[in-house]
């Protein structure tokens, strides 16, 4: 009898455990993409230049992360629809195009980041980039040609797993816990630089690739209702971990390289993946220290190279009515793998002439947050009338997700425009 029972209570959490491996990725996939090469040079400046003063604010991202996250969840489970194309369905294709746009705008500079953080990695080893840049040119194309969503999102987590090395640098650093917590609510609003580098760290999170990356691979992987809540989970874990990964680097440059001066905002600059490396390494010695750091920053940066150079594969598929799934052979959906390879292509070109410099980076994080009114405006909207009327957003949480997106939307815009003045 005990047994019988025993058997009846754990086949119901097999079963949901089972749901949840198969439901599992999506979210985990576009988050530790989220943590990519601009995000992790955006938190080391933020940590150097300010010590932990932007710690609070990384906390304080993880819920509204999900909450943005969550809606695009929403929409590939019950529309089974891509988010240009879902634009397209209701607001007409204009509204399609200026949003893909945006996109195009957004994964471009993404790119460039991703690639100059790969370049900058090779630079250490004295690798030139005449050989670096096409490496990855070929392993991010041979990832994704293989006519299969779950190989693609399999080698996405592989690879994007190595960012928790940063985790090994923020504890060899050995910050005070004291200091950590007295300094992160020591909060410096009207000084002009310290809103630049607010908005860099919001854009360094809510990004437009992320939105189309994520709601076009749950259509692909065609993920229903009943898998909701498993989709839900999945994208909770991720914004966790993402934010903690931009924590621990923020924790470990304010560590090692912030001083008093922080307390102004005038701490050191970093103008190389190369110097942020040597600020955030040396406790564990050059040789371990490097190459813990490098394995983060390679894949923070090949993660989210994949994820940002999809999501405008998918994004223009879905506007222009090419084929676009990592479920085709490449030969049956040309004009979408060729998209994906062209973006690679050209980003590496690009980054093998112009100089590695963080303030490239960091600045594709405020343009990020300059676009933050017309992608969560989208969003919200989409959440409003696309979905079936029982999953509309609604009462006090339609409110509370209108409230949230504004101020952050508010923050990032502000942010970037005060910068301008100081």
């Amino acid at each position: 009898m005990a047994r019988n029972s025993m058997s009846t209570t754990t086949a119901p959490t097999c079963r949901r455990l089972a749901n949840f491996l198969a439901v599992f990725g999506p979210g985990l996939v576009v988050m530790l993409a989220d943590t990519d090469v601009g995000s992790v040079v955006t938190a080391a400046q933020s940590g150097v230049q300010w010590g932990y003063r932007l710690l609070l604010l990384q906390v304080i991202l993880m819920p509204i992360l999900y909450m943005v996250q969550e809606l695009t969840v929403r929409l590939g489970v019950f529309t089974g629809r891509g988010h240009g194309e879902l634009i397209s369905e209701t607001f007409g294709r204009f509204w399609a195009w200026v949003s893909v746009g945006g996109l195009m705008v957004a994964s471009t500079g993404a790119m460039l980041s991703e690639l100059s953080g790969v370049a900058g990695v090779g630079d250490m080893y004295g690798v030139p980039r005449m050989i670096s840049l096409p490496l990855a040119v070929v392993t991010l194309i041979g990832i994704v040609m293989t006519g299969s969503y779950r190989r693609v999102e399999r080698a996405a987590i592989a690879v994007g797993l190595f960012e928790l090395a940063f985790f090994i640098v923020a504890w060899a650093a050995g910050p005070n816990l004291g200091t950590m917590l007295h300094d992160s609510v020591r909060i410096p609003w009207t000084n002009g630089d310290y809103l630049f580098l607010v908005a860099a760290n919001i854009g360094a999170v809510i990004m437009p690739w992320m939105i189309f990356y994520q709601q076009s691979a749950i259509a692909d992987k065609k993920l229903r209702p009943e898998h909701f809540a498993a989709a839900r989970m999945d994208t909770a874990i991720g914004a966790v971990v993402t934010q903690l990964i931009m924590a621990a680097v923020l924790i470990a440059a304010a560590a090692t390289l912030a001083t008093g001066a922080s307390a102004n905002g005038d701490g050191p600059s970093l103008s190389s993946v190369g110097e942020v490396s040597g600020a955030l390494t040396p406790l564990l010695g050059e040789t371990i220290g490097r190459a813990v750091f490098s394995a983060g920053v390679l894949g923070a940066g090949l993660v989210a190279a994949i994820v940002a150079s999809l999501a405008l594969a998918w994004g223009l598929g879905e506007v222009t009515g090419y084929k676009h799934s990592l479920e085709l052979h490449p030969l049956r959906a040309r004009w979408f793998y060729g998209t994906y390879a062209a973006c690679v292509v050209l980003a590496a070109v690009i980054v093998g002439l112009v100089p590695n410099l963080v303030s490239l980076n960091i600045a594709v994080q405020v343009m990020n947050a300059l676009m933050l009114p017309l992608v969560l405006g989208f969003l919200f909207l989409l959440a409003t009338r696309a979905l079936p009327p029982e999953q509309r957003l609604r009462g006090w949480y339609r409110h509370v997700v209108l409230v949230v997106g504004s101020i952050v939307c508010a923050l990032g815009v502000w942010g970037s425009i005060s910068s301008l003045f100081t």
